[in-house]
């Protein structure tokens, strides 16, 4: 599946019993030897009241991370064509927390992403303070950035043109940044105007990939806190547009966007 180029493996972990090595989630995301993808998706039973189902999320280096908005997407087309479930509204349990989906009479989907986290802690960040930017020094050069969790970190750059921005060198250098000591994922933000921007993400242990939904939650934060952007924010990135909606502090985040089935087939490890 993919969420605007995003792409996913997507395992019904509830009718068949899974577990998966990290050897083998790098295996089935090999591009070359598997099946190729930016993270391997689990649908599995619940663990706690109040949810439907849990989302697990790998990313292609077998590593498990908290979030990920376009999986989320594709997480409730999948359980939707699956017969898993009947509701539009669904309720899903992930490693940080419980997270709502919905399917849209117009085939998008929206998720409320809950409400953002700025506390540096939460990322975590190596900050003094909370603060609505921060200087961060890489090879000797200072750079101004926001720092964001929606379940999962990252770090947002604004600079003057997404096209050519260093997204592969820099970010692979703030990825790793010993302040950021989980590792995040970098994005770097064109503001176009007060409701659009455009984004590019270097996706922790991904590396850059067409869309990231968290990503582009993140982004939106960043400027708003930064003044830069309104409450409804169009976000293009280059595999197509999201929509992002906040009402700001203490309030759920909700993103919107596609989810779409590209096959379906059997592998055997």
């Amino acid at each position: 599946m993919h969420g605007l180029g995003n792409d996913f493996v997507v395992i019904d972990a509830i009718n068949q019993s899974i577990d998966l090595s990290t050897e083998q989630i790098r295996f089935i995301a090999d591009r070359h030897l598997g099946v190729g993808c930016d993270q391997l998706l689990l649908v599995e039973n619940p663990q706690s009241a109040g949810a439907d189902f849990r989302y697990r999320i790998f990313n292609a280096n077998g590593g498990e991370v908290e979030q990920c908005g376009n999986g989320a997407r594709c997480f409730a087309r999948f359980v939707v064509d699956k017969g898993l479930t009947d509701k539009s509204v669904i309720p899903v349990e992930t490693q940080s927390g419980l997270i709502e989906l919905v399917l849209e009479d117009n085939g998008m989907v929206r998720v409320n992403m809950g409400v953002p986290d700025l506390d540096p802690a939460s990322l975590p960040f190596e900050a003094d303070t909370q603060a609505p930017s921060y200087a961060l020094e890489v090879d000797g050069e200072v750079y101004t950035i926001g720092a964001v969790s929606m379940g999962n970190p990252h770090a947002v750059l604004r600079v003057d043109n997404v096209d050519t921005a260093p997204v592969a060198s820099l970010g692979a250098k703030i990825e790793r940044h010993p302040r950021f000591p989980r590792h995040v994922n970098v994005g770097f933000m064109e503001v176009l105007s007060r409701d659009a921007i455009r984004l590019r993400v270097f996706e922790r242990g991904v590396g850059e990939t067409q869309a990231c939904g968290t990503g582009a939650c993140a982004a939106m934060v960043a400027g708003v806190v930064q003044g830069w952007l309104d409450q409804k924010v169009k976000v293009t990135l280059p595999g197509g547009e999201l929509q992002i909606d906040w009402a700001g502090d203490y309030q759920p985040l909700f993103m919107t966007g596609p989810a779409s089935r590209v096959f379906e087939g059997i592998i055997e490890l």
